[in-house]
């Protein structure tokens, strides 16, 4: 991937950009401890900063999500060391993870990793996500497949992974977990939600114990197309707004059930 060029920013200027990125990886942090996609302290969710030191942002180790504020998150480079006094230590499986794709994407500005039942339960089936509901479609073909190799401690599981992923917005940690990308934390967090939903309604519909339908490549390809405003959908109407109107009203959920995140 190649990254756009743009001017750097002055100290005022980069100061204020920085502030807002915490405050907005933030909210994503406690909005994914609401919903319940939290496994204690042992997930992460990192922020590439602007400018040319390659820093990015992502959890004090041992902080529950409910805890994380725009202040307390901590900042480091790309081998995982704090570029900033902090008390906190830094997830050394989150290192490995998140510094990978911030080394190999460009484009994802943020990166998001969970455990969660559903997630987990997914990940752990050999046929992977199924396109057995709209919120799957998104997904389809658009999310790749990582073997597990155990937890991610090891330096030379990067390159795999990176590779796995390609250019895709998500990724499938075989027995492990779920992963997106998003040029924008609110990205990555809106495209983990409908992750997670397509894997809780997969699961809920596999328990069922009847034959699922199935639609036809064509008709998911046609939908994700749709969901993504990639390509001619050739659809009668477009929502282009739609994802703004959902993140607009996740952050007055925020700011109602956590008004500190911005501390």
């Amino acid at each position: 991937m190649t990254e756009t060029l743009t001017a750097p920013l002055d100290a005022d200027a980069a100061a204020a950009e920085e502030l807002r990125l915490r405050r907005e990886l933030a909210a994503v942090y406690r909005l994914v401890a609401h919903f319940r996609m939290t496994d204690l302290i042992f997930t992460h969710i990192s922020q590439r900063l602007p400018g040319p030191d390659n820093h990015f942002l992502i959890n004090p180790y041992g902080l529950l999500f409910e805890e994380i504020t725009a202040s307390n998150l901590v900042k480091i480079d790309l081998d995982g060391n704090p570029v900033e006094p902090t008390p906190h230590p830094v997830n050394p499986a989150g290192f490995v993870i998140h510094s990978a794709i911030h080394k190999a994407r460009t484009d994802a500005h943020c990166v998001l990793h969970t455990h969660t039942k559903a997630g987990c339960a997914v990940a752990a089936q050999q046929g992977g996500l199924l396109p057995v509901n709209q919120m799957s479609m998104e997904f389809h073909n658009r999310v790749g497949y990582h073997d597990y190799e155990g937890v991610a401690l090891n330096l030379d599981e990067q390159q795999r992974l990176v590779a796995d992923l390609g250019g895709h917005p998500a990724l499938i940690l075989r027995n492990h977990g779920l992963l997106t990308v998003g040029d924008s934390a609110k990205q990555a967090f809106l495209r983990m939600y409908y992750l997670e939903k397509a894997c809780e309604i997969q699961v809920t519909a596999q328990a069922g114990g009847t034959p699922l339908i199935i639609p036809s490549d064509q008709v998911a390809e046609y939908t994700a197309r749709q969901l993504t405003g990639e390509g001619e959908a050739s659809s009668d109407f477009e929502d282009h707004d739609a994802y703004d109107l959902a993140w607009a009203a996740l952050l007055r959920l925020v700011e109602r059930i956590a008004p500190e995140y911005t501390d």
